[in-house]
């Protein structure tokens, strides 16, 4: 192995108790934007989110069996499912609506265990593959972007300069940073960036000061609640989805495995990361939160700090359901500024796309040959564009699970190239124009 790929910190191994207390929290970090940001998006509760990410992601590396070392959180792509079913059956009706995400995660998982991890890795090759990790990564640039330099969907200099500081402070820190310092990058980048924040008064501490310390979480478990009633409008809201996270889910694994070395696909297999992930979620939506997923913000930190220990994310989650029950802690994260999020987002995402193109320059795809070459760029504009394939008022496909499966048609349509010789190379791709 290249020494400069060589781990701080292999999968198995158990890290020192500063190192395992200050790692953990580099993850808790980079996954609370998002997972406190969706529950508040569609009305939920954050102290339920973060304690069902941690119970579900405790569930995902037990039944992975401690091999695959993500943080599940709330998902993005359920926002807008969850905002339509309230509107008709209450908070309650979407929780039945994530338990049964977690049914589909599983009869598909069901499917991929019988069909082998051969034919997902014939169905999703890397010129399919990477322009699909790209297009994670690129797809959550105008998030990062927004996050960094709007508020209230207005310009902001003031809060984009705390993320260009954040920003600047992460990327010193990685490339500068010696011993400790060079794997919590992360960390010391939203540690100086919510100094510089406090320093130019966009800190909000009324929400710390008012918060108590102890403030256990209102759970909002169906189950408890009323009769759970699965209806069709709840089922053609929820199944499309999972199009787009079972995909997101795939592209993850492919992700993790060029970041950590090793074939996800393969051991612990796609088949039960899958089925965990479809069990989390459950989890999760059965406690009141919002069906979760697998981060790349936390596949982000690993490509960074190389400590791929799987008892980070144990802490993380460890952390979190703490974190959850005390309302000052609790608080105080939800005082860290959007921007300075945004700005550690910025470097995550890029790290993200960066891993597709890693993945076509180390597998040696031929971007001269036609057939790659509009793969490729069919993928990256429809994936990265938004566009919508939509088949009826509830069912539509859109962003990333479209370009993913016009991907695989497209690979699998299109006939194999000849060889093409190194004095052709040089004209192929103009020849598509």
């Amino acid at each position: 192995m290249n020494q400069n790929n060589k781990p701080v910190l292999d999968i198995n191994e158990v890290p020192g108790f500063g190192q395992w207390v200050s790692l953990s929290i580099q993850h808790l970090f980079a996954m609370f934007g998002a997972t406190v940001l969706v529950p508040v998006l569609v009305g939920l509760s954050p102290a339920v989110a973060l304690v069902s990410s941690g119970v579900a992601t405790l569930a995902f590396i037990l039944i992975t069996k401690g091999k695959v070392p993500s943080y599940l959180g709330s998902s993005f792509a359920f926002i807008a499912p969850i905002i339509a079913i309230k509107a008709t059956g209450g908070p309650e009706a979407a929780m039945v609506g994530g338990i049964l995400v977690g049914i589909i995660y599983a009869l598909v998982a069901l499917v991929i265990k019988f069909a082998g991890y051969d034919f997902i890795q014939k169905l999703l090759p890397p010129i399919v593959v990477g322009p699909v990790i790209m297009v994670i990564g690129l797809g959550l640039a105008g998030v990062a972007v927004d996050m960094a330099m709007n508020v209230g969907g207005k310009y902001s200099l003031e809060h984009f300069s705390a993320a260009l500081v954040t920003l600047a402070i992460t990327i010193i820190a990685n490339v500068f940073g010696r011993g400790f310092v060079a794997i919590v990058p992360i960390l010391i980048g939203i540690i100086g960036g919510y100094l510089y924040s406090m320093a130019i008064g966009i800190v909000n501490f009324d929400i710390v000061r008012d918060a108590k310390w102890f403030a256990a979480p209102d759970f909002m478990v169906p189950f408890a609640h009323y009769t759970p009633e699965l209806t069709w409008k709840i089922a053609l809201i929820m199944v499309p989805v999972t199009i787009v996270t079972i995909s997101e889910h795939i592209g993850h694994q492919l992700v993790l495995g060029r970041v950590i070395n090793k074939d996800m696909i393969k051991d612990p297999g796609l088949d039960r990361s899958l089925f965990a992930d479809g069990v989390a979620s459950a989890v999760a939506s059965g406690l009141g939160g919002v069906p979760i997923t697998t981060y790349g913000e936390n596949i982000g930190v690993l490509a960074l700090t190389r400590a791929y220990s799987i008892y980070l994310f144990v802490g993380a989650s460890i952390f979190a359901i703490i974190f959850g029950f005390i309302g000052k802690v609790s608080a105080f994260i939800s005082s860290i500024p959007t921007p300075v999020m945004g700005g550690v987002s910025i470097l995550l995402f890029g790290v993200i796309a960066s891993s597709g193109l890693r993945m076509l320059v180390e597998d040696k795809v031929n971007m001269a040959d036609k057939r790659n070459l509009i793969i490729s760029s069919v993928i990256l504009v429809v994936g990265i564009g938004g566009a919508i394939l939509k088949i009826s008022e509830n069912f539509e496909i859109a962003g990333m699970a479209l370009a993913a499966i016009l991907g695989v048609i497209l690979n699998k349509v299109l006939p194999e190239s000849k060889n093409i010789s190194s004095d052709e190379t040089a004209s192929t791709s103009e020849n598509v124009a």
